[in-house]
């Protein structure tokens, strides 16, 4: 159990980290596709609605029972519908004030920022309960996280560069904004792991399904459809899906 939480903080470090990515995107690339985009939303989305049905939900029923998984399934949506109402964000950051001001758009960068690391906080709590029940579901549960930081390392870097002209300040918030999953893993080991047994674990499985279906189907699959780009963004969903089929069907046999 220690090794596992160790290998957690890790990849919840990595895929926290992969906002860093979409920031260089935004400062080098300036403008990645929107088939690109509309296909990494939606292969992300595809990823975590099959692992939260299939592997997470699936875990907290046999564990804890069918009532007592969906109460936690829900809760888990409740909890980021919150976070949603109260400190929302955006993914592209693309709605520059009138006029274009500098200050303003400083302060859309920062605030998308402040946004994207408290969504991210239970996003590290869910590659810790992941990677406690399986290293490989935890690798997975990582890997579409980080798919999804990419555009939101975007959504901070580019009114932030837009506003500064500072490649370093730019970097830098989307840094601190993807640190925050690795922290949200580190404060749910602290506070979790002394009272963790098989059945706190099944209802914290079946609550992280609850939180990526909502991301899922509030955020990736909307945003990806905005591209204008339909066929590509089911196309990432069923190619999401697909590969994590193929991936736990080889590593589990």
């Amino acid at each position: 159990m220690p090794g596992n939480v160790a290998i957690a903080l890790v990849l919840s470090t990595l895929a926290g980290l992969s906002t860093t990515i979409g920031s260089l995107l935004a400062i080098f690339v300036r403008k990645p596709s929107s088939r690109f985009m509309a296909l990494t939303l939606g292969f992300s989305a595809g990823v975590m609605l099959l692992l939260s049905f299939m592997e997470l939900l699936s875990h907290g029923i046999e564990t804890v029972g069918f009532l007592p998984a969906y109460l936690a399934f829900f809760v888990g949506m409740f909890i980021m519908f919150v976070l949603d109402v109260l400190i929302p964000h955006q993914y592209l950051a693309e709605r520059a004030p009138p006029g274009g001001q500098q200050a303003g758009l400083l302060k859309t960068g920062l605030l998308v920022a402040l946004g994207i690391g408290v969504h991210n906080f239970p996003e590290g709590m869910a590659t810790l309960a992941g990677t406690l029940q399986d290293v490989t579901l935890g690798a997975a549960i990582a890997v579409a996280i980080a798919l999804h930081n990419i555009p939101e390392g975007l959504a901070v870097s580019v009114p932030v560069y837009a506003a500064t002209g500072s490649r370093r300040m730019a970097f830098l918030w989307s840094f601190l904004a993807g640190v925050a999953e690795p922290v949200g893993a580190l404060v749910a080991a602290i506070l979790l792991l002394p009272l963790l047994n098989d059945d706190l674990l099944g209802l914290m499985l079946s609550a992280v399904a609850g939180v990526m279906v909502f991301i899922s189907l509030d955020e990736l699959v909307p945003v990806a459809r905005s591209y204008g780009e339909a066929h590509v963004s089911i196309i990432g969903v069923v190619m999401g899906m697909a590969v994590m089929v193929v991936s736990l069907w080889v590593l589990g046999g």
